[in-house]
């Protein structure tokens, strides 16, 4: 109390505005430790989100930055810096919306030109863009000679295939009825027919490398439908287009691999 008493009367000696402007300075000399707490309070704010933020650092993307990495450090000229393109907010010609940009081009251009929709189907899967094609629309019964409608289909197909670098897989299948001609003693053969069939006119009529396209038969192992309806058999007879992501694309042997490890 005396104390108090002892600090307004040497107060008291300087002019009023002396002491007002001694009142203000002990006033903000008493606050600063606000300043001091807001700073710590924000400084545990950002170590938390960054906390944060590394218990969600996706896995996939680490684990393509460590290979790099390790490739650099064992003398194998990669480049760190390689565009993800399997991402979808990453650069390159397959992401993920490029995958949906092509699907509804290919739709639109079927729309336009009067295609029968259900001879044709297209979806986005982890291999990339997969394009289905019935047997109805390519082939008759029990052959693989293309008809003159399939020509419509395949041209739309590859109109879009031109404007990317990926590799491109064409799968044959069939459903489960057997066959057995001299021509095609099984499902496998007629399959892998009607695959290659698909991959020669693309090759021949559109130019596309046959560096970058490759052709497959899986018979009646790889079913979209169960074969227990005539509808169902029918879905199961097609011929599937996969543009393969660019993580696949990269993966596939190419001629200069080949040619590289050939031992002389």
């Amino acid at each position: 109390m005396s104390t108090e008493k002892h600090f307004n009367l040497d107060e008291r000696r300087f002019p009023r505005s002396v002491r007002n402007q001694m009142r203000i300075e002990s006033s903000s000399t008493r606050d600063r430790w606000l300043l001091t707490y807001a700073d710590l309070i924000t400084l545990l704010l950002a170590f938390f989100i960054i906390m944060f933020s590394m218990s969600h650092l996706d896995a996939k993307r680490f684990g393509k930055v460590s290979r790099a990495l390790s490739g650099v450090l064992s003398g194998e000229s990669r480049d760190l810096l390689e565009p993800d393109y399997d991402t979808e907010d990453g650069s390159g010609p397959l992401k993920i919306n490029r995958n949906r940009v092509m699907l509804r081009s290919i739709e639109q251009k079927a729309f336009d030109q009067g295609l029968d929709n259900k001879k044709f189907e297209a979806e986005i899967t982890e291999r990339g863009l997969v394009i289905h094609i019935m047997e109805s629309a390519l082939f008759k019964p029990g052959g693989a000679k293309l008809s003159n409608s399939a020509l419509r289909i395949l041209d739309l197909v590859a109109s879009e295939l031109d404007s990317i670098p990926n590799h491109v897989r064409v799968e044959g299948h069939t459903d489960n009825s057997p066959i057995a001609t001299g021509k095609y003693p099984s499902n496998w053969e007629l399959s892998s027919a009607r695959a290659t069939e698909v991959v020669r006119y693309f090759i021949n009529a559109h130019g596309l490398s046959g560096r970058r396209i490759s052709a497959l038969g899986y018979g009646q192992y790889r079913p979209i439908r169960p074969n227990n309806t005539p509808e169902n058999r029918a879905k199961n007879r097609r011929v599937d287009v996969v543009v393969l992501t660019n993580s696949l694309s990269r993966k596939e042997p190419s001629s200069a691999l080949f040619v590289k490890n050939r031992k002389p």
